[in-house]
């Protein structure tokens, strides 16, 4: 047996084990702090969004004791609404069944079935059987019945025929070329029967009978669902890039209330070294952070319409006080008449002439109150304009900036093949221009939007704030990009290496704070708008 000495000195070697010698087996992963301007969410390949298709289908089958076929097109019919779906189900099952083409109208009333199927035919022939003469010869044999033939092609050598619970039948071959064309040429995921005025929807199964010569229908058929499915679901959203298949899940900005205190950048996923970038919440297809979605629509609205060509139109022209027609001054004379209503005016004072006096070429009436008024408004409408043209000037300049990013990528590929030739540096080695690189293209993006935020934000403390972070940002990025752009000598490639190496990092250090501050800026609530911004009403 050990002794209590014997124990506690094993206990104390215990406790002083080197865990090191164990490797990385046994090291605790250390868990990543989401920033605040980071947002979380999931990307989901074509399988996964199928598999969550699957499980609302078997949840409602078995809710409603239904097969897999019918809960799909109930489904389908309430845009995936499954708590929607259950209340109107349980409310009226048959009239959902029959709103969503699953079963046929009831024919309850006689002048639903056909002529043929009519019960007061029959009964009349019935009753007139009874009263005639028992004398009378007996009535012919039945015609022998008639082949079947296809009211859409009337093709009679056809022998497989197909039809719906509605009871509409029509040849194999015409199902097929119907449901081929619905999918491949309209785009159609609930495909109704070919009877004119039947609002019956062909279930799955039937498609796939339909299309079994065509598995590239079948599966662009199943694509459709996947699409609908995706469009119905708030949280859902496909990967905007060509070709990308992937989805991404972000119940976080699922709601326009969520959308006033974040920025939903994700990436799809699809391309680790490439990754598809986009934002979850608005149609803008790039990064758009700091700003919030609405902000962004509006300048993008704002830069497109022609809203400041009629500024620069006021700005250059003015309107006669009278008529309000738009006059352009082509002379250097500045007694104006105008065209329209013949009123005479000053195009300096804007005042009437007849108030000038003798003054024919020169304006000394700075006070007369018609020429201070006119004058006001033509200043604001110049302001206006300077004051859109500075920031736009500058968010277009880092716009053009980072579109010229693939000519530095080829030129910076270039430098370091130099550095190579030059000095004892690896390929590993001289990736830190790449990276320098990547975070000045990042970082104008960052740039750009910021002059989109502040063309409308409030005059204000917060407002200088932000303008400061914006101005140590701009001034970071331009200081590497001139470093990234100068001149390679061999004997400095080390101390290069060291300057690029330190800015990127400070670069980097720098639009982080400008997008942490922004982003609690808009949890907190500090911002204010100079126009009425959606969600801050």
């Amino acid at each position: 047996m050990m002794s209590v000495q014997e124990d506690e000195d094993s206990a104390s070697s215990d406790d002083g084990m080197d865990m090191d010698e164990f490797g990385d087996d046994f090291r605790v992963p250390q868990r990543t702090v989401r920033k605040t301007y980071e947002i979380e969410y999931d990307s989901l390949p074509h399988s996964a969004v199928e598999k969550l298709m699957s499980n609302d289908i078997e949840h409602i089958s078995g809710i409603f004791g239904v097969d897999a076929s019918a809960a799909s097109l109930l489904l389908r019919y309430m845009n995936w609404n499954k708590e929607r779906l259950i209340e109107k189900y349980m409310d009226n099952a048959s009239v959902v069944t029959v709103a969503a083409g699953i079963s046929p109208p009831s024919r309850a009333s006689p002048s639903a079935l056909g002529p043929d199927r009519s019960l007061g035919s029959s009964s009349s022939t019935r009753t007139s059987g009874l009263r005639r003469s028992a004398r009378q010869p007996p009535a012919p044999p039945k015609a022998k019945p008639q082949p079947f033939v296809c009211p859409i092609c009337f093709d009679d050598t056809q022998a497989s025929f197909a039809a719906l619970a509605c009871d509409h039948t029509f040849c194999s071959g015409c199902w097929t070329a119907y449901i081929t064309s619905k999918i491949r040429e309209e785009g159609e995921h609930a495909i109704r029967c070919m009877a004119e005025g039947c609002a019956l929807v062909t279930p799955d199964p039937f498609v796939r009978t339909a299309l079994a010569d065509d598995p590239e229908t079948w599966e662009r058929f199943n694509e459709l669902l996947v699409r609908h499915f995706v469009a119905s679901n708030p949280n859902l959203k496909y990967c905007p890039y060509p070709s990308c298949t992937y989805t991404v899940s972000c119940p976080t900005a699922a709601s326009k209330s969520a959308l006033t205190t974040i920025v939903p950048i994700v990436t799809c996923g699809a391309d680790a070294s490439s990754p598809h970038r986009f934002c979850f919440g608005c149609p803008i297809e790039s990064d758009h952070r700091p700003v919030i979605c609405s902000v962004a629509r509006m300048w993008l609205k704002k830069c497109r319409d022609d809203s400041e060509t009629a500024n620069w139109i006021k700005s250059n022209t003015k309107e006669c006080s009278h008529c309000q027609s738009t006059i352009e001054k082509n002379g250097g004379c500045n007694h104006m008449t105008c065209k329209k209503c013949k009123h005479e005016f000053c195009w300096v004072c804007m005042g009437p002439w007849s108030e000038h006096g003798t003054a024919w070429y020169s304006c000394n009436r700075y006070d007369e109150k018609a020429g201070v008024d006119a004058r006001d408004a033509q200043s604001k409408s110049r302001a206006s304009l300077e004051r859109y043209l500075h920031y736009y000037n500058r968010w277009a300049n880092h716009e053009q900036s980072a579109k010229l990013s693939v000519e530095l990528y080829a030129k910076t590929e270039k430098k370091m093949e130099e550095m190579q030739v030059t000095s004892n540096l690896t390929w590993i080695e001289v990736q830190f221009m790449k990276k320098a690189v990547d975070e000045v293209f990042k970082c104008r993006m960052t740039l750009k939007w910021t002059y989109a935020m502040a063309y409308y934000l409030e005059k204000g403390n917060q407002k200088e704030l932000f303008e400061d972070n914006q101005r140590d940002l701009e001034r970071a990025v331009e200081d590497l990009s001139e470093l990234l752009e100068s001149q390679i000598e061999p004997e400095i490639i080390p101390t290069l290496r060291q300057k690029v190496t330190d800015r990127t990092v400070y670069v980097s250090k720098r639009n982080e704070i400008m997008l942490e501050d922004t982003a609690k800026g808009f949890l907190e609530g500090r911002w204010r708008w100079n126009v009425s911004v959606e969600g801050f009403d």
